[in-house]
């Protein structure tokens, strides 16, 4: 057998079927972490891994640099955060519009049931966590345990085979994009920094055109690709977060391309950026007195957000439409189910963690945050496998 042929049958046929699998994002991604995590705390390796993504490179301690007329990231972890996660969070709109157009979300009657109960799913876990902070200076991180990880809770359910039905798969990958929906809006409004009025209406002016393009069916070309690089260079500055420009983008993809540009975007974003952001974003110190910290209301607040509140908003606001008769369980799907997918829901890690180094200036807040998103993250990981994995026959009662 030829040398190559013997490569591509022993490495690349098993890792090109490795990334097909929908668990693969989910193993990368606590790979990434582990990595992390670890290289963060060795004596000769923590400090060293910890600052080089947070080296500027004008060394200063400022969000953007000047280099000759442009504004531009000014160091590793911001490139990720604020210029990588863009094209994340661009394959995220185009996926909502997708579901927008012709999914989950292209009917009122489709859409109600995973609409209320990512609504729920959002707006528990933060009043969860408000009473837990009432009052101190940790106010500001409410949205940390709104979000859901679509990749991980997508990534355990497929674990879980035939024990989670189709139609539950389906009603979790629209709950995800609603929630990401919804903690898109909420980085818009609420952890961007002084609005900037020129730049907004650059941004205003270049999403204009780049939908005058797709309504009047203009060829996509390297034009609408110039366009969302400006598009993206003025949301950077103008106050908003920047990743809100892959959204706004997104919008104006044709949708007979919309497939086409998910497919060739799935693998650079899930398996190159995703794990980067991981790397970058859990290098993490532990402190000495790690199990101290972690008791407190802001660490409680963001645990019992995710591990209680998403289960307990996401159940709710469905048992309230099913009482009323406005929608339905999904079909084929127990009370006992829903209910798994609920407390599978409370997986934030990704999203969690943004939110986080945007909630949050100090970097001891932040790793605070980042632990306790990963604790309560690994917690709903398990609880989540094991209540699914006890496929019992009979279904809950509840009383409707």
């Amino acid at each position: 057998m030829a040398p190559y042929n013997l490569i591509r049958k022993k490495i690349f046929n098993p890792l090109a079927a490795f990334m097909h699998d929908s668990r693969a994002i989910g193993i990368i991604l606590l790979c990434a972490t582990a990595i992390s995590l670890v290289l963060s705390n060795l004596h000769f390796s923590g400090e060293w891994y910890r600052n080089i993504w947070q080296i500027s490179f004008d060394n200063t301690s400022n969000h953007h640099i000047h280099f000759g007329g442009l504004i531009l990231p000014n160091s590793i972890m911001v490139i990720i955060n604020d210029g990588l996660m863009a094209l994340f969070f661009f394959l995220a709109g185009m996926e909502i519009k997708r579901e927008l157009v012709s999914g989950e979300l292209s009917s009122l009657k489709q859409s109600l049931l995973p609409v209320m109960a990512a609504i729920g799913g959002m707006v528990i876990p933060a009043i969860l966590y408000t009473q837990f902070n009432k009052g101190t200076v940790y106010m500001g991180g409410w949205a940390v345990p709104m979000a859901t990880d679509i990749a991980f809770t997508l990534g355990v359910a497929s674990l879980l085979g035939k024990k989670v039905p189709i139609s539950l798969k389906i009603f979790i990958t629209a709950l995800a994009i609603i929630d990401d929906l919804g903690a898109i809006v909420v980085i818009a409004l609420f952890y961007g920094g002084a609005l900037k009025l020129t730049y907004l209406l650059i941004t205003l002016f270049v999403f204009l055109i780049l939908g005058l393009l797709q309504q009047y069916k203009i060829r996509f070309g390297w034009y609408n690709w110039v366009l969302s690089i400006v598009l993206w260079y003025a949301m950077f500055n103008s106050g908003i977060h920047a990743t809100v420009a892959g959204v706004l983008f997104a919008f104006t993809i044709p949708v007979k391309q919309l497939s086409h540009f998910e497919l060739k975007l799935h693998k650079p974003v899930y398996f190159i950026i995703m794990p980067l952001f991981a790397l970058a974003n859990t290098a993490i110190l532990f402190p000495d007195n790690s199990l101290q910290s972690l008791n407190s209301s802001f660490s409680w607040g963001i645990i019992f957000g995710l591990v209680i509140g998403k289960p307990l908003g996401i159940c709710g606001a469905c048992y309230l439409m099913i009482k009323n008769k406005w929608s339905s369980l999904p079909a084929g799907t127990s009370w006992y189910q829903l209910i798994g997918a609920g407390i599978l829901a409370g997986i934030g890690f990704t999203m969690s963690i943004f939110i986080s180094t945007l909630a949050f200036a100090d970097s001891n807040t932040q790793d605070m945050a980042k632990i306790a998103v990963l604790i309560a993250s690994l917690l709903a990981m398990i609880i989540g496998y094991a209540w699914l994995s006890y496929n019992i026959k009979s279904k809950i009662i509840v009383p409707l």
